[in-house]
This record gives structure tokens, sequence and C-alpha cells, in this order.
């Protein structure tokens, strides 16, 4: 389930640099994602722990064998900046941040969050815009690097590589930054969440060829 990169105060937007990374690569930056995740989730809505990061990259072993897994990161001093830092995992320099994605199986998964997807779009819906897209499952960016773009690069250089567009997301309803953040890169909503505004949301990029006018 993706988490958006956070909400943060509007800053000067410079050009990022990121890297694309196989699995293989992704899990020899384990500890550099382990610190990252922490940074990144350690805070409210989601309050998460050395536990819970723990677990994400156990969980990120697994996903790295997924068909069309891809991962982004940018790393300090590929913009042009210097210093090593910790958890780099050998990249030039501390990673900011990271994104992940792979390819929707088909048929639909049932475990984690999907049968809420499911169950928001119909099985017609789901197949057809969902399995064989790319599905983006995790953003996370420091809390000193919100708000320069750094989100908005990961998820751009992700989606670049979406088969024909089709890239799609989940995130909670409750997590009303990253709401905003998908809504600022003109990504699509889709699906309706459960009374009280609990859930999930589920998002098309901006890119998705599925038409909306049903």
């Amino acid at each position: 389930m993706s988490r958006g990169a956070g909400a943060g105060e509007a800053r000067r937007v410079s050009p990022v640099r990121t890297r694309v990374l196989s699995g293989r690569e992704v899990l020899s930056h384990g500890e550099a994602i382990h610190a990252v995740y922490l940074d990144a989730f350690g805070g409210p809505p989601w309050h998460e722990d050395v536990t819970h990061a723990d677990a994400y990259l156990s969980r990120l072993a697994l996903d790295a064998d997924r068909s069309g897994f891809l991962a982004v990161a940018a790393f300090a001093g590929d913009d042009g900046g210097d210093g090593e830092g910790e958890g780099s995992g050998g990249g030039k320099g501390r990673m900011r941040g990271f994104c992940t994605a792979w390819t929707t199986p088909s048929p639909f998964p049932g475990g984690r969050s999907y049968p809420l997807v499911a169950a928001a779009l119909g099985p017609r819906r789901t197949a057809d815009w969902l399995c064989g897209s790319q599905e983006i499952d995790e953003v996370a960016v420091r809390a000193e690097e919100r708000g320069a773009g750094l989100g908005a690069a990961l998820v751009g250089e992700v989606t670049r590589h979406a088969p024909a567009g089709a890239a799609w997301l989940m995130t909670s309803v409750g997590a009303e930054s990253a709401v905003r953040f998908y809504r600022r890169l003109g990504w699509r909503q889709v699906g309706h969440p459960a009374p009280g505004g609990s859930g999930v949301a589920v998002f098309l990029g901006p890119d998705h060829p599925a038409d909306l006018t049903f």
C-alpha cells in the first residue's frame, strides 16, 4: 500500500536525479531502505517502529522476485552535492527516498488489502484496470527531504516504465497527505471509501488508459 511522500513545507524544487534498481540491486541497499522507511513512517499518522521496518525489509526480499519488479531511489550527492552517509548500502551518499512497484498479476491477489480494492471496483474493472498494470507499492521519503519534489520525481520515474501508462496504487483514505499528494500529481481516485472514511483509496495514474466516464 503506497503512502506517498508525506506532507512538508513547500521549498524550492530542484531537478532530482534518480537511479533505477533491479531486485538484486535494491536488496544490496537494505540498510539504507530500512533507515529511510523508519524516517518516513515513524511519525504521524503511521507511528511505525523498527519492528515494522524489519518486517518491510523481509517482505521486500520476496517482492523483489515479483514479475515486473522495479525500484527507484535517490541518493545524496547524485544532484551535485557531497556527503557520504550512514546506511548508503554502497551508494554515493545517504539514501534520500525510494519507490517500489511491480506488475499486478492475474487473477487479482486475495491477500493484504486487495479484497477491499476488488470490492470497490467490482470484478470487471479490477481485471481490466489493474491486472497487468504497474502497481506502486511504497513511496518513502525522509522527512527532511519533503516539499522539494523528491517524491514526485520518484513516482514519475517509476511510472515512466508502466506498460501503456497503466499504473495504479492503493493508499489509506485516512492518510490525507498521501491522498493530496497523488491528486496533485494528476492521479485519479476511483471507487468509494467505506462509510466513515475508513478503508483504502484506489488511484489510477495520470496516463492510465481506463475510461472513467461510467
